[in-house]
């Protein structure tokens, strides 16, 4: 029994009475925690809904709104088929996450945490440490993000009404961090459970907002000239492929997946499939039609936040509501992204034989939590045009742990043999993705390169 409950330890899992010499099999489906992270954080308390509240907050954010800008490098056809390729993939890939985080707890393994997944099936130097540093940057980079966006939405609000006001941008950015720094002490990722359903909600609201305002200013007397044709050079426009395939890639970006599923209460079969319907039902309903609505309104004049080509030809009410929507996701999606850094805060800080609101525990947090978030608000005040950095990383971070390192992981639970056609799909989809992203990456790069000089800290940019 000692050893078995070392074992689960080990990767904070839970133990099956099997794995338990038949002992207590009251354990089995009760978390074994060794830290306050695992116990405090990513308490398993939800249900499949709950789960498609979290997915599709994680997936369904603010970012679809530079699909038609994605579009605009590929075209039509290439467009939409590789968007139906990314929903395809990546909603095949999160369930062979499932399915790896499934079959370990049956073998007595509750996994919660993407490194302790990697860590069992790869080892500590090729799984554990690998992944904790790609999903922590990862991580990171989507809340400065979400902050920088935030800050925008907030201007962009003002000057609806005070359209020639002094507020500088920064100053938004800061109030942003100061609400985020509210909500983040909620102490669970299930806490934020009717949170993101709101923020579902949100995502379906300026969704409807960017379609039915790019098929206003489509049909407007005003409307530009469309044009659908690539252009440039035949240089840029490789690199504008690349480029629009990373942003697609990224919008389908998750990295979270395993904690994720370690909200749910066990055990957990068959939940993750169904919360992965809710969220891919969304998907599939708002990714493709604010896609095909923008780039049929203003074709390779797209810009990449939609809004921004939308608001000179719709009324001041609609800027007011899609920004509001958006705002208000924004701060969804930047608490998602940050449970993991304040689930490692906690494993370090807590102490678990005390409440989780002990004053033991309450102190850590609320200092180590706010001083986060007023990093990272530093971060996005001084650098606003952190969005062509956070392409960089978002190739070195969503591709591997979404595209690639599942399929890995799957082989070294699961060992499909090479004469069947799942193997070789997949090894497939980790050589092309693998591929996209490193060309990704060079794109977004360049990216960076060509519009360095026009950076300034601090910059009023909206």
């Amino acid at each position: 029994m000692d050893q078995a409950v070392k074992m689960a330890g080990e990767y904070g899992t839970t133990m099956s009475p099997e794995a338990c010499g038949g002992e207590d099999k009251a354990i089995y489906g009760t978390a074994i925690i060794k830290d306050g992270g695992a116990l405090f954080v990513l308490e398993s308390k939800g249900n499949w809904k709950h789960a498609g509240f979290h997915l599709s907050t994680s997936i369904v954010a603010p970012a679809l709104l530079s699909l038609p800008y994605a579009m605009k490098g590929l075209g039509w056809a290439p467009g939409f088929l590789a968007l139906i390729i990314g929903a395809v993939v990546s909603f095949y890939a999160y369930m062979r996450i499932s399915k790896v985080l499934e079959q370990a707890e049956l073998e007595g393994h509750r996994l919660l945490r993407f490194r302790d997944m990697g860590g069992y099936v790869l080892g500590r130097t090729w799984g554990y440490y690998p992944v904790s540093v790609l999903q922590i940057g990862l991580c990171l980079g989507a809340m400065i993000g979400c902050i920088v966006l935030g800050g925008q939405s907030m201007k962009l609000i003002y000057k609806v009404f005070h359209p020639n006001g002094s507020m500088q941008l920064y100053v938004f950015t800061i109030i942003f961090g100061m609400v985020m720094a509210v909500f983040s002490q909620l102490p669970s990722f299930h806490s934020l459970r009717y949170i993101n359903l709101l923020s579902l909600l949100c995502s379906l609201g300026y969704s409807l907002s960017a379609v039915g305002g790019c098929i206003y200013a489509g049909h407007s007397n005003e409307a530009p000239p469309r044009d659908y044709a690539v252009v440039g050079s035949p240089g840029s426009k490789a690199y504008g492929v690349f480029n629009s395939l990373v942003i697609i890639a990224t919008t389908y970006g998750n990295g979270i997946i395993p904690e994720i599923q370690a909200t749910l209460a066990p055990p957990v079969t068959g939940k993750m499939f169904k919360g992965l319907l809710v969220c891919y039902a969304v998907v599939i309903t708002t990714f493709f039609s604010v896609a095909a609505a923008g780039y049929w309104a203003f074709g390779n004049e797209a810009q990449g936040n939609i809004f921004i080509n939308i608001e000179p030809f719709v009324p001041k009410w609609l800027n007011f509501l899609s920004n509001a929507l958006v705002l208000a996701q924004l701060l969804a999606v930047a608490l998602v992204y940050a449970q993991p850094t304040f689930e490692i805060f906690e494993g370090k800080s807590s102490n678990i034989q005390k409440g989780k609101y002990s004053a033991r525990n309450l102190v850590p947090r609320l200092i180590l939590r706010s001083a986060l978030v007023a990093i990272t608000t530093l971060i996005s005040a001084a650098i606003p045009f952190f969005g062509d950095i956070n392409a960089v990383i978002g190739s070195f971070g969503f591709t591997p742990l979404d595209f690639v390192l599942p399929f890995i992981l799957y082989a070294g639970v699961f060992h499909p043999s090479p004469r069947t056609p799942k193997y070789w799909l997949h090894w497939t989809i980790v050589i092309v993705f693998s591929i996209v992203g490193l060309l990704g990456c060079v794109a977004s790069v360049r990216q960076v390169v060509l519009v360095a000089s026009t950076y300034k800290l601090f910059a009023n940019i909206v």
